[in-house]
């Protein structure tokens, strides 16, 4: 993968210090001031609001009691906003990991639990300093979107019995299939107010989404169920009655218990963490860097990360990660920098030192809608529907990735995934060579390249890929779309070298594209073969985001023949 640009030239190589330093000490280097602390302390006040009951539910639906869920979101937040490579990314407990903490506190119980997380810690720190954050971005698209889908349907089962209120004659099973046939057995134990309860969660959630966006639903909607309880006298389960309420304070850390036969029996589970925690903070930085135009430093971030979780082990927390809908709400509400993250953490633990005694009269069927919105919004409907209309192999990606999640593993999940993936990478490359040999105006294409020197315009530059553009080269390749977008007014992408594109590349060039759309740049892309702009366009990269033109010297009259 190469490019031309008389604007793009190669950078050195970081340093340490450029690589590690967290975003917190850039901003302040940058100038702090009063404006940009009210803007940090509306946003962080705003991302508390939301976080405080999805912890509590987090916790819950985890299989531990809910006070666990509030003291990853204070200490893990705290510490990733403290530490981290993004300037927005809000730590704290995440829906993803609802069934691998519960797997992990039935075979281990919570003691267990918490080494794991604090093993997890350590692997996310060594992956950090070693520099390997770049290769978890690695992971076709497809399988992101797969095991995504797969843990918001696991997330959703788990919900079920409080959803409805069922009284189940064991324990819940933790796989889905035993899980299901659990439930079903005890549907005559149907309780109709907690019924009623989650409708109505679900109801004033999704109606102030629609209606009043920057209300913050979530709250709402736990405040008011949990007022219509004691007034209409409404027989149902409340984190009072379950879990006999939150304590007012963190308590004192502790490293968790372990020996040498401990830390064997939970290494898998720490590795899951420690992978899926990576995974979804990263995921959670790029959102961030889209919605903000800014970049993360990724193996600074899983430093961070590696430190939270160990911190939040020794609180009794879960595993933290980068949570995208806290990050996301904290880039809309105007945070400036990771202050915002920092005083969420505290805005938490103040709620929790005052208004813990009221957490008791919160009824588990809210928290339970509370989740199946989340569940709901983690089936990402649009991505789905563009990879299978896409490419029939990234359809199977995405459902065998989604059928192990659900019915096996999501660990299995993503490794079954990232093969299937790259034995298709393997098959499209072997299909593009053979149809490149018979083409022999393409082949002569590729001997004389474009002279970027033609383009002596300096509001226009030309990025021309060359060689397979799929997962493996698509974080690189980002990276300098959004450098380059920047610079210029017209900005020409050239697929003539190009064999073929996957669906994570084409959902780069989407990424890109929407942001220069953005910033009133134009996006001109040139030489795309039949294939590649069926997959541009199923990925949405279509107009008005850009425009298409068969080759370099077409684009260019069109720039230099437009208006102004």
């Amino acid at each position: 993968m190469k490019h031309d640009s008389r604007a793009a030239h190669l950078a050195p190589a970081a340093s340490f210090r450029d690589l590690f330093t967290p975003k917190l000490v850039t901003v302040l280097r940058e100038g702090y001031g009063l404006t940009n602390l009210r803007a940090d302390a509306i946003s962080g006040l705003t991302v508390a609001i939301v976080a405080l009951p999805l912890s509590m539910a987090i916790a819950i639906a985890s299989g531990v009691s809910p006070d666990r869920g509030l003291y990853t979101a204070i200490v893990g937040g705290f510490l990733v906003s403290l530490l981290g490579g993004s300037r927005f990314q809000i730590g704290g407990p995440a829906g993803a990991f609802i069934v691998l903490i519960a797997a992990s506190v039935q075979r281990h119980g919570l003691d267990g639990m918490l080494l794991a997380t604090f093993m997890a810690g350590v692997i996310m720190l060594a992956i950090g300093f070693l520099r390997l954050g770049t290769f978890i971005k690695f992971i076709p698209y497809p399988v992101t979107i797969g095991f995504t889908a797969g843990i918001g349907i696991i997330i959703l089962s788990s919900q079920l019995r409080d959803l409805f209120g069922l009284t189940l004659s064991g324990p819940e099973p933790a796989e889905f299939l035993p899980k299901m046939q659990a439930l079903v057995s005890a549907a005559n134990t149907v309780t109709p107010a907690a019924v009623g309860i989650a409708i109505a969660t679900i109801g004033i959630i999704l109606g102030l989404r629609r209606w009043k966006p920057s209300w913050p639903g979530l709250l709402i909607a736990v405040v008011a169920t949990s007022v219509a309880v004691p007034l209409f006298g409404l027989g149902v389960e409340t984190i009072g009655s379950r879990f006999g309420g939150i304590p007012r304070t963190l308590p004192a850390p502790h490293l968790p218990e372990f020996s040498i036969a401990k830390m064997q029996a939970v290494l898998p589970d720490a590795i899951a963490f420690a992978l899926l925690g990576a995974i979804e903070s990263l995921l959670s930085a790029v959102v961030a860097d889209g919605m903000s135009g800014r970049r993360h430093r990724s193996n600074c971030e899983l430093v961070a990360q590696g430190v939270a979780n160990m911190g939040s082990a020794m609180f009794g927390g879960v595993p933290v990660t980068g949570t995208i809908a806290r990050t996301a709400t904290n880039v809309r509400a105007g945070a400036h920098g990771p202050v915002s993250g920092i005083l969420h953490a505290a805005f938490l633990l103040g709620f929790m030192l005052i208004a813990a005694p009221l957490a008791a009269h919160i009824p588990l069927a809210a928290l339970a809608g509370v989740l199946v919105v989340v569940s709901i919004n983690m089936i990402e409907r649009e991505a789905i529907k563009a990879l299978v209309s896409s490419s029939w192999g990234d359809a199977v990606v995405l459902g065998v990735t989604f059928l192990l999640v659900v019915f096996r593993d999501l660990t299995e999940g993503i490794v079954v995934g990232f093969v299937l993936g790259a034995l298709l990478f393997i098959h499209r490359m072997s299909t593009a060579i053979s149809i490149d040999a018979d083409q022999p105006d393409s082949a002569n294409r590729r001997k004389k390249p474009y002279d970027p020197h033609d383009a002596d315009d300096p509001e226009t530059v030309i990025y021309r890929i060359s060689g397979a553009f799929f997962f493996g080269t698509a974080s690189m390749v980002s990276s300098v779309l959004d450098r380059i977008a920047d610079q210029r007014k017209n900005f020409i992408i050239d697929f003539s070298n190009a064999p073929m594109i996957d669906s994570t590349a084409a959902n780069v060039v989407e990424g890109a594209a929407r942001k220069a759309h953005k910033a009133e740049v134009r996006i001109l892309i040139t030489g795309a073969s039949p294939q590649i702009r069926r997959m541009l366009v199923a990925n949405g990269v279509h107009h008005p985001l850009v425009e298409f033109f068969p080759s370099i010297e077409d684009a260019l009259a069109e720039v230099h023949h437009a208006p102004g």
